[in-house]
C-alpha cells in the first residue's frame, strides 16, 4: 500500500537523515578519492572542495532496513533497481559499470548542492519536499543536476 509522502515526511525526516549521514561516514572512510581529472570535473560543475569527495562503487545501491523508509524511498524513485548513482553530502555511490563521466557530473553537482545547503541534515529536508511536491524527475534539484551533466568526450 503506498505511503502518504507529504503526511509522512516529518516522522521519515530523522530516519533518512540518520540513514545517509550512517552510509556517507562508511563511504567516507572505505571509498576512493578522486583521480585528477575527476577532480577538475568536481570544480567544473561547482563543487568547492572536491578533495572530500569519495567514491564507492557497489553491486547495487543500498535500501534502508526500516520498512517505511525503504518503501517511501522505492515509491518516489529515489533508490530502486534503475537507480544507478547516490550522492550523501561528499560520499558517491556508483554501481559497476555505470562509472561515467556523464553520471559523475551529475553526481558532483548534487555534492555541490549539500555544500550550498551546509551538510546532509540541511540539503534532506528541501530535496525530498521538492520530489514530494514535483516527483523525481521534475525536482529542481534533479532539473538542476541533470543541467550540469558533461558527456563523454
Amino acid at each position: 500500500m503506498p505511503i502518504n509522502l507529504r503526511s509522512a515526511l516529518p516522522d521519515l525526516l530523522p530516519k533518512a537523515i540518520a540513514w545517509a549521514e550512517t552510509h556517507a561516514q562508511e563511504i567516507a572512510n572505505s571509498g576512493r578519492t578522486l583521480n585528477e581529472s575527476e577532480m577538475a570535473l568536481a570544480s567544473e560543475v561547482g563543487v568547492q572542495d572536491p578533495s572530500q569527495i569519495r567514491i564507492s562503487l557497489v553491486r547495487h545501491l543500498p535500501l534502508p532496513d526500516d520498512a517505511e523508509l525503504r518503501e517511501a524511498s522505492l515509491q518516489t524513485g529515489l533508490l530502486g533497481a534503475n537507480m544507478v548513482g547516490l550522492t550523501l553530502g561528499y560520499s558517491v555511490l556508483v554501481c559497476k559499470g555505470h562509472l561515467t563521466q556523464r553520471l559523475l557530473s551529475h553526481e558532483f553537482r548534487h555534492v555541490y548542492q549539500y555544500e550550498c545547503h551546509g551538510s546532509i541534515a540541511g540539503f534532506l529536508p528541501p530535496y525530498l519536499q521538492q520530489i514530494i511536491e514535483f516527483g523525481y524527475a521534475s525536482c529542481p534539484l534533479e532539473l538542476d543536476a541533470r543541467a550540469h551533466e558533461i558527456n563523454e568526450f
